[in-house]
């Protein structure tokens, strides 16, 4: 069984200097990755620079990306490829398209004329006191998953920060229907620490509960083996 795994957090630049990125550390990506290993998976792993990696092995390649543009070009190319697809890293929602000083911003007549500008310089200058970072949504990709490959078996997360067990299950619900995922991941940020992480692995019609990394990997290797060998 061919599996990819995304891992990490995107990185958005907004100049050669700077960047919006996350504290994803890739760690959670791992530890499936190197379970899904252990098993007789080939796994392909989609992640960063910075996130930590598995150690070398013969049935893993890896495959680095920047950026959320980057990570949608390796996604179309290696979606249709695979047979699961555990989509765990953190994608940047916003780009950077220009940034002006603020009383540049205040000045102007329309607003949506910085939609138009882009920074040209390599480096912005840091005279000013404040600035006006403009943003663009990026596209939700794993909404584009099903449409480079209908057959895969596409498990999917959701992180929200301090909300109620049921708006977390809501939110993941509602996530599985609209990708057409068999499984998403429902994380609380405030229930993640060093020692723990509480998760619900959501289905069309369960909830299987999960408290640390490794109990998410192990729970998730169980559900892709009863769909099929690895």
């Amino acid at each position: 069984m061919n599996i990819l795994i995304t891992s990490g957090g995107t990185s958005e630049k907004i100049d050669q200097v700077r960047s919006i990125t996350n504290h994803s550390t890739g760690q959670l990506g791992k530890i499936i990755a190197e379970h899904c290993l252990a098993n007789g998976a080939t796994v392909t792993l989609l992640t960063t620079e910075k996130a930590v990696k598995p150690a070398p092995h013969e049935q893993l390649t890896i495959r680095m990306i920047e950026n959320t543009n980057q990570l949608l070009l390796a996604m179309r190319e290696l979606v249709p490829a695979h047979d699961v697809l555990i989509h765990s890293m953190a994608v940047s929602d916003y780009k950077p398209i220009y940034m002006a000083g603020f009383e540049e911003v205040l000045a102007s007549s329309d607003m949506t004329e910085f939609l138009d500008k882009s920074n040209s310089q390599s480096k912005i200058s840091s005279a000013d006191d404040y600035q006006v970072l403009f943003l663009k949504k990026n596209p939700k990709i794993i909404s584009k998953v099903k449409e480079w490959n209908p057959n895969i078996r596409l498990i999917g997360f959701k992180l929200l920060v301090d909300v109620s067990q049921e708006e977390l299950l809501t939110t993941a619900r509602s996530s599985l229907i609209k990708n057409q995922a068999e499984l998403i991941v429902a994380n609380d940020l405030a229930e993640i620490s060093s020692g723990l992480h509480h998760a619900y692995l959501v289905g069309q019609n369960t909830v299987t509960e999960a408290f640390s990394k490794e109990d998410i990997a192990e729970k998730l290797l169980d559900h892709i083996q009863k769909g099929g060998r690895l």
